[in-house]
């Protein structure tokens, strides 16, 4: 199915806002959401994949709004997308796309549209993530979802719903974050479903996607800084290399100009002994 998609703005449709309301935009006019609104997926192409202000998916047939995140879930979210760009930057292996890009799944009994918080694509995937791509044509190697605090049918979206979608697709490893402990991570079998990845006995995920990016689950809690995991043994092959170097640098220029005080010290020393010496024999050191 070819779809054309046009850079049209949708029309809003405008509602006053609740009395009580405490949106932080008092007085402000809010878009009505069309969560639920059954449209075709050409009109989602055309005029609600890049909707303004609101984020929707499509489900067979109905958008489904994407609720927003608290300030912990972004925090959170945040550090785990900075480790995965530093681990890119050193082995560059895929692309990593987030800011609202979807793509599309054409599954057995039906075809969603889903916008993953993050996503990965391997650089051997078959269908390659091009520059100028506003949407992914091929099946991600990697999503990540940040659970937000929303109602329990939205959370079911993503550890249900999404969870069985993207198991039958074919992604590879599907990450839910949430910082209220509902974190998880899981791993295509050969049966084609996902089971649960466990760390490893220091608390250590690793990924197969990814070979060689790993992490401490205790870490998407406390998100240490990036100076902080340089100098960590689970994250020294990919975090900070640069900073690494100069620190290395620096501490080899101070051992050295530590050595070379002592240095100086004990010749003076040896001078001052020396000295001492010839007084003893009378003879005046000039």
């Amino acid at each position: 199915m070819t779809i054309t998609r046009q850079k049209e703005k949708p029309n809003f449709e405008i509602a006053a806002p609740e009395r009580g309301a405490t949106n932080g935009h008092r007085g402000v006019e809010q878009p009505i959401s069309m969560h639920g609104v059954n449209v075709s997926e050409e009109e989602y192409w055309e005029r609600y994949y890049e909707y303004p202000d609101v984020s929707y998916e499509w489900n067979n047939g109905i958008l489904e709004e994407k609720p927003l995140p608290d300030y912990r879930r972004v925090t959170m979210y945040g550090w785990f997308m900075q480790l995965l760009r530093a681990f890119l930057d050193v082995n560059p292996v895929a692309k990593m796309m987030f800011l609202e890009t979807g793509f599309r799944l054409a599954l057995p009994d039906k075809t969603t549209i889903r916008k993953p918080d993050l996503f990965i694509i391997r650089n051997d995937n078959p269908t390659p993530l091009l520059d100028s791509d506003l949407s992914y044509r091929g099946v991600c190697d990697l999503c990540v979802e940040s659970l937000s605090i929303s109602s329990r049918q939205e959370i079911e979206r993503d550890t249900v719903v999404k969870k069985r979608e993207y198991a039958d697709i074919g992604v590879r490893e599907y990450y839910i974050l949430d910082p209220d402990d509902k974190t998880i991570f899981y791993r295509r079998n050969e049966f084609g479903e996902y089971a649960e990845i466990e760390p490893d006995e220091e608390g250590v995920l690793h990924s197969a996607v990814l070979p060689g990016f790993r992490f401490r689950v205790a870490d998407l809690y406390t998100t240490p800084t990036l100076e902080a995991l340089a100098d960590d043994p689970v994250y020294r092959n990919f975090v900070l290399l640069q900073y690494q170097a100069a620190k290395q640098r620096a501490e080899v220029a101070e051992e050295r100009a530590e050595m070379a005080e002592e240095q100086v010290a004990a010749e003076k020393d040896r001078a001052d002994r020396y000295a001492a010496l010839l007084r003893d024999l009378g003879v005046t050191p000039e």
